[in-house]
């Protein structure tokens, strides 16, 4: 079995960079668009962040793919292989993001 402690590792490092993004648009008024319905929401920090991971993800591992929430609703051709693929939804739970609500 391969050993995913490089990517486990990188993954969080990103992670935490693109956290950072988050939570300097949390307190900034946000351009908000609909996808399939009125609670289906994109917001640009959404769209901004996953191409941040994507590029990032890209650059060290250039033969890994992706499924992004934004880029597949926006139309964007899912294939499925059996590269390693990385899932990407770059802020789960847009709805409480926009309306600035937090659990914590």
């Amino acid at each position: 079995m391969a050993d995913w402690t490089d990517c486990l590792n990188f993954g969080i490092s990103i992670a935490k960079q693109a956290s950072e993004i988050v939570l300097l648009a949390f307190q900034q008024q946000k351009q908000v668009h609909l996808k399939s319905s009125p609670a289906d929401l994109v917001t640009e920090t959404d769209q901004r962040v996953e191409k941040i991971l994507i590029n990032a993800i890209r650059n060290k591992y250039p033969l890994h793919r992706f499924i992004g929430e934004e880029s597949v609703a926006a139309g964007e051709r899912l294939e499925l292989t059996d590269s390693p693929t990385w899932i990407i939804d770059p802020i789960d739970g847009t709805v409480n993001f926009v309306h600035r609500w937090c659990c914590c």
